[in-house]
Order: C-alpha cells, then sequence, then structure tokens
C-alpha cells in the first residue's frame, strides 16, 4: 500500500489530524497570508496541519524537492486590477518551517539535491494509506480498483 492508491484530499486530512498532536504552528501563522496572490488569511483554524501534511505527501511524490519547487506548486494567480494577472509563488517560510518540522519529528532529511523522506517518514505515509485504504474499501466499493 502507498500513497498513491488511496485520495489525495482524505489521505491529507487523515495526516494532518495525526500531526495536530506532534507539532505546533508558529506563533504568526494565525495571521500571515499563504501567499502574496492571496488577499486574506486563511479561513480554516487547523490550516497550518493541512499544508504541512500536503507538503509531506508533495515531497513523497515528487522526491528530493526544494523550496521554491514547493513555493511553485503552492503558488496561484496573482490578480492585479486592471492589469493582466502574473503567476505568483507561495510563502516560503510557510514552507521553509513546515520542513523543518517535519525533519525535527525525523520524517524529511536534507540533502545536495533537496528534502527527501526518510524511511520513518516513507513508512508512516505508507502506513496511514493503508489504514485509510481498508477503511474505504468497506464503505466505497469503487475505491477497490486502486
Amino acid at each position: 500500500m502507498s500513497v498513491y492508491d488511496v485520495p489525495a484530499e482524505l489521505l491529507i486530512s487523515r495526516v494532518a489530524e495525526k500531526l495536530k498532536d506532534a507539532v505546533s504552528p508558529p506563533e504568526w501563522a494565525k495571521y500571515v497570508k499563504t501567499g502574496v496572490n492571496r488577499e486574506r488569511a486563511p479561513d480554516q483554524p487547523d490550516w497550518w496541519y493541512i499544508r504541512l501534511a500536503s507538503i509531506f505527501r508533495r515531497i513523497y511524490i515528487d522526491g528530493p524537492v526544494g523550496i521554491e519547487r514547493l513555493r511553485t506548486y503552492y503558488g496561484g494567480r496573482k490578480r492585479r486590477g486592471v492589469r493582466p494577472a502574473h503567476f505568483a509563488k507561495g510563502s516560503g517560510a510557510i514552507v521553509r518551517n513546515a520542513l523543518h518540522q517535519l525533519e525535527q519529528l525525523g520524517f524529511v532529511k536534507k540533502t545536495s539535491k533537496g528534502r527527501v523522506l526518510t524511511p520513518a517518514g516513507r513508512s508512516y505515509l505508507d502506513k496511514i494509506a493503508s489504514e485509510l485504504k481498508v477503511e474505504l474499501s468497506k464503505k466505497i466499493p469503487e475505491l477497490s480498483k486502486y
């Protein structure tokens, strides 16, 4: 069983729930926007854990990945009034702090090519994915094709 065998949204929400016990968001997380392309801060009170779980899954899927590549992934369209919209990267501080927290938990390590999952991080995600697949296959028979 791996991360590819379950829907991403369900996996991310399950991992976010499990990470709530292990980490806490920075003090500034209540007031910060997730990028220059956003107008307001996130509405969800637990957005930090969701982003942390999403970054965790992204590293699993994309292999060695750096902060700039993750900023590009979490970026979006910046509206510029009457001028045409342009792409803007996501917040680097959010990505950097999330990676530091995952490193402190022992799930991610830094290499010369970027951040990669440790065997502990890979098995952690695989274990949650397998639990989720067993749980979902009973409720939703269409997921048995995964």
